[in-house]
């Protein structure tokens, strides 16, 4: 079938959705919601069979549902009606939340009901949620629905409150009133749910040395205590430590709140005006943002915490963790290591995937150290959400100078890659248990093997990032996995591609685990055996030697010589696309025209004209 997606943005969701409806054969094209008009256009131009909304912030115009059928699918049990349906379910500490496929119609959420499907809540970050129990649970919902779509002998269910087991209602839009933290009041578990059901957007407003700001990224503390809740009592690699009234809580992230800041509603109306993109039958067009237009001050950049409050942290005790010590309880770690018989874990869960200088510098030194330690096989473990999705964009944008920043990180990207690929004392396995982007999927490169998750889903390319060339090796370590020809496409298309395709292709040695449960055991299982191998010494032989013969070809410094030109113009040459792309998309800038190789629709009425 010709199925059109018309979301908000190609997010995790969405690319997940992507790449198991192509796999199944179907031909999909993407359209962001940009306005009616594009809407009806892109419907008009594609002609599909099928409109899938994975990932909407508004209504579907009338004249595209009534004419067409339309999935849309709602993070909620069915019954759930309204925005911030997981925000809500987090809030109210609901066990069983799900994802709803229904067909659009006139009221928001309530038309008939194609597919649901449900999944038991855990006590985690609305992101993280999403990303895992969202997208499998919407998986599963979208693949019955289409295929119930297909066969054309399924009469989807009308909305019936009356039945018992709807469980789901209509809720009314949440506020930062209802998000609001009572420092004194709120206990540590509400403390976590409020900043967790408010992960990703919008965050949680609160009061900072006399400042507001939008709260991130939170954890519990099980050691350390304050004598004043909402107190600021550590500090520990970019991250803040409060008092809570039984306890305490790490704060990851924040985002200063200016004045007159514009609301999320209104900033959708200013960037979706008229005057912001107009209509042709290639692309809508748009004048393109600078970075006046929108300052720090307006939007504000989600940044480490201690960052954002500098010196207000003078007096505030920095607390160091030993990676290398066994740790029972929580606490903020976003870099540790674990030992069992001759394999270690490297574990690096930084927030999003991504990774600043200092970052990588230490991860790096991390590595460095496990590779001194008695283990025959180091296992790369990535975080539970993200395996990296490369240099950290949003501490480049916020830093004095960017470019300068830029050319620093990817350096320290490729000291950290270059540590990885030269090591000859150990295997080393990638176990990638959440998506990798950019320079995270070359890092998984790095190492001897690479298994993946079932649900994992790659980006191998840069040129989204206004054709930013990329470094990290990535002329070395790719083709030699999967071809010159194969290496081209990928960097050059764009596309994402799932966990079985790239296992398919040589990307990676396997994928397996439909959950992440499941993924870790097999891994293990699989370092464990690598490990015992009576082949290991001849292994370990076999990969010190290929890397020599791979010296002599081409040393690894005239790989990264190469790149780093290409990145020097990138950063520092009269092109300024990759800063006006990184601006626009740390501050979320929305889209004016969906990029042509999403938009079949449009690449086909280019090419014919």
């Amino acid at each position: 079938m010709k199925i059109l997606f018309l979301t908000h943005s190609f997010n995790s969701l969405a690319q997940r959705l992507y790449v198991e409806l192509v796999r199944r054969g179907h031909e999909v094209s993407i359209e962001f919601d940009i306005n009616d008009e594009v809407t009806a256009q892109a419907v008009e131009l594609y002609r599909p069979d099928l409109i899938v909304a994975p990932f909407l912030k508004r209504a579907i115009p009338e004249a595209v549902w009534r004419n067409h059928t339309c999935f849309v699918v709602h993070p909620g049990i069915v019954g759930d009606r309204g925005p911030s349906a997981l925000d809500w379910a987090i809030m109210r500490d609901c066990a069983e939340w799900g994802v709803t496929v229904l067909q659009a119609s006139g009221e928001m959420d309530a038309g008939d009901i194609w597919a649901a499907e449900t999944f038991t809540m855990r006590l985690a970050k609305k992101s993280s949620l999403y990303r895992t129990e969202v997208v499998e649970a919407a998986v599963r919902a979208v693949l019955i629905a289409v295929e119930r779509f297909q066969h054309g002998n399924f009469k989807p269910q009308p909305l019936d409150y009356s039945r018992p087991e709807v469980l789901g209602r209509l809720h009314a839009p949440i506020r930062q009133a209802d998000r609001a933290i009572d420092w004194n009041r709120d206990d540590t578990h509400t403390v976590l749910k409020k900043i967790h059901a408010a992960d990703g957007f919008p965050g949680v407003l609160d009061t900072l040395c006399g400042e507001s700001y939008y709260l991130f990224d939170a954890c519990a503390e099980d050691s350390l205590r304050g004598n004043k809740p909402g107190e600021i009592i550590a500090q520990h690699n970019g991250a803040i430590c409060r008092a809570t009234l039984d306890g305490a809580v790490w704060i990851g992230h924040m985002k200063r709140k200016a004045e007159g800041e514009h609301t999320f509603i209104e900033r959708e109306r200013h960037c979706r005006s008229a005057t912001c993109c107009a209509i042709s039958l290639d692309r809508p067009t748009s004048r393109a943002p600078t970075k006046y237009e929108g300052s720090n001050e307006q939007f504000g950049l989600k940044l480490p915490a201690a960052l954002l409050l500098g010196e207000h942290l003078t007096d505030v005790p920095e607390v160091l963790f030993d990676s290398f010590l066994p740790f029972i309880g929580e606490t903020y770690r976003d870099i540790w290591f674990e030992q069992k018989n001759n394999v270690g874990y490297l574990h690096f869960n930084f927030y999003n995937g991504a990774m600043s200088s200092t970052q990588c510098e230490r991860l790096r030194d991390a590595y460095l150290a496990a590779t001194q330690r008695d283990v025959r096989v180091i296992v790369l473990m990535g975080g539970a959400d993200f395996w990296s999705n490369g240099i950290h964009l949003n501490c480049i944008e916020a830093a004095a100078s960017p470019a300068d920043e830029s050319w620093r990180n990817i350096n320290a990207m490729n000291d950290l890659m270059r540590a990885i690929v030269t090591t000859g004392s150990q295997l080393t396995i990638a176990a990638l248990q959440g998506n990798a982007g950019a320079g995270g999927v070359f890092l998984s490169l790095a190492a001897d093997r690479a298994y993946a998750r079932e649900g994992v889903v790659f980006n191998p390319h840069y040129k989204g990032m206004g054709n930013l060339y990329g470094s990290e090796y990535w002329t070395y370590l790719l083709p030699r996995r999967v071809g010159n020809e194969k290496a081209a496409s990928l960097t050059q298309n764009r596309l994402p591609v799932g966990a079985e395709e790239a296992r398919e292709i040589g990307l990676i040695d396997g994928c397996f685990g439909t959950d992440r449960t499941d993924f870790l055991a097999r891994a293990e299982q699989i370092a464990e055996g690598l490990a015992a191998s009576p082949d290991y010494p001849a292994l370990l032989r076999e990969k010190v030697a290929r890397r020599e013969r791979d010296e002599l070809e081409k040393p690894l410094d005239a790989y990264r010589a190469e790149e780093l030109q290409h990145m020097k113009l990138n950063f520092y040459g009269f092109d300024p696309s990759y800063h006006v792309a990184r601006y626009n998309f740390v501050y979320k800038i929305l889209h004016a025209w969906t990029p042509l190789y999403l938009a079949r629709h449009r690449r086909i009425t280019s090419a014919r004209a």
